[in-house]
């Protein structure tokens, strides 16, 4: 079976550093030696293990773009880890440029974003987090939500979360949690999340692991009834940066598959890969990040 060639955009940020790493160990990926990247990079190649990426500024891929189609040897799949403010123009690029892509960059406008791609000839996997398991958590969230409508009305809810210091916007999962716990019953504002991004009180008083504070995503959810005798908590406190890239090798080989089978205009999550028959067993990881 020929190798996915996947371009991995958003270089040289740490988690499109890590997915490439992750595509480079792996027989089943080609990664590609192009990545698109932000106006501010003025560096014009990376290196992700002994691979020499070229960096493409946003004025530069109109250009660039036809040239690494005709020069790639398969069919390209974009990996999409780059910024906030660029979710919806990259999307709109891809769909022009027939390019189906796995997006993790959370943030943009996602209605349009869904929009862009059930109008376009390709078919994407949109997900605010890549990790199949915190995936999986949040949808048994919303099962509870659907099926036990008002079980905590009483209860009152706190949400923290700490990331690196240049996540830029707040956590898309915890914004999906706090919408499932809504139905629940609870009145809670998104607008209310502690957000951490100082890394001496993250050390100091989170102790999260000093070799984790430029990676990591740790979560804390409590539910807390009104009179104060019942409390619930759950967390997911992840490290390094490695769950997220084999979610999204997973979610590339689901995408290319669909893209075999004819799919069009079509927008896929990480739920829908979680239950694809075909991948119910995880990558295992090949390195660690």
């Amino acid at each position: 079976m020929r190798p996915i060639a996947v371009m991995a955009n958003g270089l040289p940020g740490k988690m499109a550093h890590a997915l490439a790493a992750h595509i480079h160990q792996s027989h089943r990926f080609q990664l590609l030696p192009w990545s698109l990247t932000g106006p501010d990079i003025t560096d014009r190649q990376t290196t992700v293990d002994s691979i020499q990426i070229e960096l493409i500024r946003p004025e530069q891929r109109r250009q660039m773009t036809p040239q690494i189609v005709a020069r790639a040897e398969h069919p390209i799949i974009i990996a999409d880890f780059t910024h906030p403010d660029a979710v919806n123009g990259n999307a709109e690029f891809y769909c022009r440029n027939s390019l189906p892509f796995v997006m993790g960059t959370t943030g943009g406008d996602r209605h349009k974003l869904f929009e862009t791609v059930r109008q376009s000839s390709i078919c994407a996997v949109i997900a605010p987090n890549m990790a199949k398991q915190i995936v999986g958590l949040q949808a048994m969230f919303e099962f509870a939500a659907t099926t036990f409508p008002g079980l905590f009305s009483n209860f009152s809810m706190h949400v923290k979360e700490s990331h690196q210091q240049g996540k830029a916007d707040t956590s898309g999962t915890a914004k999906a949690i706090i919408e499932c716990c809504q139905k629940l019953g609870m009145n809670f504002d998104p607008a209310d999340i502690y957000k951490e991004r100082d890394p001496h009180v993250q050390q100091r008083v989170w102790n999260i692991p000093s070799s984790h504070i430029k990676g990591h995503g740790w979560h804390t959810y409590t539910f807390e009834s009104s009179n104060k005798l019942a409390l619930f908590e759950f967390t997911h406190n992840i490290n390094g940066r490695d769950i997220y890239a084999q979610g999204t090798l997973d979610a590339i080989d689901f995408l290319s598959r669909q893209i075999a089978n004819g799919a069009r205009g079509r927008v896929y999550s990480m739920i829908d890969v979680i239950k694809d028959k075909d991948n119910q067993q995880p990558v295992k990881a090949e390195m660690e990040i």
